[in-house]
């Protein structure tokens, strides 16, 4: 009788049979990741979008065939990678720097856009996964936002095209916010530290945000990169408390009906990096690098997400969900306003 094979001995053919099943699927997401890369560098076109849209265009490789179970880990495993790094640009510097009332105005804006998402989703008839999802992509940062938080919401039917519809519409109002919103703050009549906070504050996505306030004046930037930061700050703990809210609604909830883990362990690596950065221990060369890798892998995992995503799907979202997340921007930028204006 032959002896039994050792489980050391299986497991290498075994990640090699792992490995070469994924691998298509997700070189296939870097190359589209790659070309939205050259996109973005060339021409100005923000990365994450242009690699969605190409992604949509490939959706048939999500199919069937060879690229189907790689896309599939790419756009869960490569986003919660690039996620977790994030923890790294995160320092508790960042809070004591800008004074705790203007701290408390930006967590405020950041909760209460949250609490109204739910609010005005439950007015228009939208299930509450996509409140927490178009809620904290408005409120955190953007598309990031929007893809740590679908990575613990339960799956349905709708996960994919409501993911791929918040992309587009925060990357679109981000644009346009960057535009426009400059121009709200010299009506508002705000000082340069006052723009700074507002445009922090209310633009979704870090490089608009830094492409607005530094339009202004350097002062501006300099505070409006700041507060994105401290908005960015509130992603580990927003999605924890998701979390834990989604686990403890009980396991009919949650996808194959079994429970979510306690805490996410690409929150805790979130939180790990974040508590080193704060030690001082992160040399600012790997930070960058950290950072840059963080985004790279994001954009990757934006590819793979487009090309699970049918534009048949997109369609079916609805105008009520545009009404939504137009609102819950609407409100962020006036409870901002007033905030500032209440302070002096």
């Amino acid at each position: 009788m032959a002896p039994t094979p050792a489980p050391a001995a299986l497991a290498g053919p075994r990640l090699r049979g792992l490995a070469a099943a994924l691998f298509p699927g997700f070189l296939v997401s870097v190359v589209v990741a790659v070309a939205a890369q050259f996109l973005s560098d060339h021409y100005g076109a923000p990365a994450l979008l242009m690699a969605l849209l190409i992604g949509i265009a490939f959706h048939f490789l999500a199919e069937e065939g060879r690229c189907v179970a790689g896309i599939e880990a790419t756009a869960r495993h490569v986003l919660r990678f690039g996620v977790a790094l994030l923890g790294v640009r995160i320092s508790v510097d960042l809070l004591i720097g800008l004074g705790a009332q203007l701290v408390t105005l930006v967590v405020a804006g950041v909760i209460l856009t949250i609490l109204f998402g739910l609010v005005g989703s439950r007015i228009l008839g939208r299930g509450w996964r996509f409140a927490l999802l178009t809620g904290g992509a408005v409120a955190i940062c953007g598309a990031s936002a929007a893809m740590a938080i679908a990575a613990v919401l339960p799956r349905n039917e709708h996960s994919e095209s409501n993911l791929i519809f918040t992309v587009l519409a925060v990357t679109v109002l981000g644009t346009l916010a960057m535009i426009t919103y400059p121009l709200v703050a010299a009506l508002a009549g705000l000082d340069p530290q006052d723009t700074g906070v507002f445009i922090g504050a209310t633009i979704h996505d870090v490089a608009q945000v830094v492409g607005a306030g530094f339009s202004i004046s350097d002062a501006a930037g300099e505070t409006a990169t700041l507060v994105k930061l401290i908005r960015v700050t509130m992603l580990a703990p927003i999605v924890l408390v998701f979390s834990l809210a989604i686990r403890a609604s009980g396991p009919a909830t949650a996808t194959g009906g079994e429970r979510p883990p306690l805490v996410p362990g690409f929150v805790l690596a979130f939180l790990a990096l974040a508590a080193v950065n704060s030690l001082g221990l992160v040399p600012a060369r790997v930070s960058d690098v950290a950072g840059d890798i963080s985004r790279r892998a994001l954009v990757v995992a934006m590819a793979a997400v487009g090309m699970k995503t049918s534009l048949r799907t997109i369609l079916d979202v609805g105008g009520q969900a545009i009404t939504l997340i137009v609102a819950e921007t609407v409100f962020l930028v006036g409870f901002i306003l007033l905030g500032l204006r209440w302070l002096g």
